[in-house]
Parts: structure tokens; C-alpha cells; sequence
């Protein structure tokens, strides 16, 4: 199955308490688009997808996990020294009345994680384009995250997720191609 290093993938570093940048990487633990949507549709579909293609899910989905966990760090990080006057003035306000500083899958919005981001239509192909877009969509969130923080460690930790979420990306593209080759044989014959 699985074993556990008790170690992040990717070091976190964060150079000061900012909770409005923890609000916005919310999104990237409980968005649509975000780690613990991802884990859980690859290592879903990991089920209904021929033998071929069945380890890149289970490794990417795995590697989500270790995303999740890594954006877990950062945001306690950022708010574990907040004051709940800071909490309210970074528009986490409500999170903080229900939760105190505790992580909730929720995205930055304060919109709670649904079953419902998670794709699955049985068809490889389908999910497999769907994956492609899931990564695509988290790839562009990691660049604007990055876009709008100045803090030098908090980049870094997040450039590293968004290259990983471009392998994951070309990964999937691999697996499309190897299932349209094997469609094609199986005409041939």
C-alpha cells in the first residue's frame, strides 16, 4: 500500500504570519480544484481504467495527498500566530467563529468541499481529459497564488507544486496516448 515518511515532500518555509494569504491557499485544500479533490478522483478512477494505466492514478493520487499535506503546513504556518482581529480582517472571519484556526475543507470562498468536484464517467479517455484539465486548472491557481504573495519562502514551496502539477499534467497526456495506441491496434485486428 503505502509508506510514510514523516517528512513533507517539499520543505515549507513561511518568512511571517499573513493570514489573507492562508485564506487564499484555502483554496488549494478544499477548492474544486484543489489537492483533496484531486487525490481522491485519481485514486477513484484508478478502478474503472485498463491495467496500463492504473499505477500513474494510484502515484499521482498518492502524490496529491502529500500536496494536501504540504498546503496544510503552510496555512497553519501562516495563522498559527494570528490574532482573531487579523483572522476577521483577512475574511476568515467565519472560519475562525466555526472552526478557531483549525483546517476545514472548504475553499477560499468558505464554500464547504463537495463529492461533487470529483469527475468519474467510466470512460479512460474521458477522465483521463478531465485529469488533464484538473491539473491544467491547479497549475494556474499555483500561479497566481504566486502572483499575489511576497513572501519569497511561501513562492517556493508553492513554484515546486505548480511544476509537479505540470508532470502530473504531461503524465496523464502520456496515458491518453497509450489507450488511443492500443485503440488502435484493437481496429486493426
Amino acid at each position: 500500500m503505502w509508506i510514510y515518511e514523516k517528512k513533507l515532500q517539499y520543505p515549507v518555509r513561511v518568512s511571517k504570519c499573513d493570514p489573507t494569504m492562508a485564506k487564499y491557499l484555502i483554496e488549494q485544500y478544499g477548492g474544486a480544484d484543489g489537492e483533496l479533490s484531486a487525490a481522491l478522483r485519481y485514486l477513484n478512477q484508478r478502478y474503472t481504467v485498463p491495467p496500463q494505466v492504473i499505477g500513474v492514478l494510484n502515484d499521482i493520487g498518492t502524490e496529491e495527498f502529500a500536496h494536501l499535506e504540504m498546503i496544510a503546513t503552510m496555512i497553519y504556518k501562516l495563522t498559527k500566530d494570528a490574532t482573531p482581529q487579523q483572522m476577521v480582517e483577512a475574511g476568515l472571519g467565519d472560519h475562525y467563529v466555526n472552526h478557531d484556526k483549525a483546517l476545514f475543507y472548504h475553499n477560499a470562498a468558505g464554500v464547504p468541499w463537495t463529492a461533487a468536484y470529483i469527475q468519474a464517467k467510466g470512460d479512460p479517455i474521458a477522465d483521463l481529459y478531465e485529469d488533464i484539465a484538473a491539473e491544467e486548472k491547479a497549475r494556474a491557481t499555483y500561479q497566481w497564488l504566486i502572483d499575489i504573495t511576497d513572501d519569497v519562502d511561501i513562492k517556493d514551496s508553492l513554484k515546486f507544486l505548480r511544476e509537479r502539477e505540470i508532470i502530473h499534467s504531461l503524465r496523464f497526456r502520456e496515458c491518453v496516448e497509450i489507450l488511443k495506441e492500443e485503440q488502435d491496434r484493437q481496429k486493426i485486428f
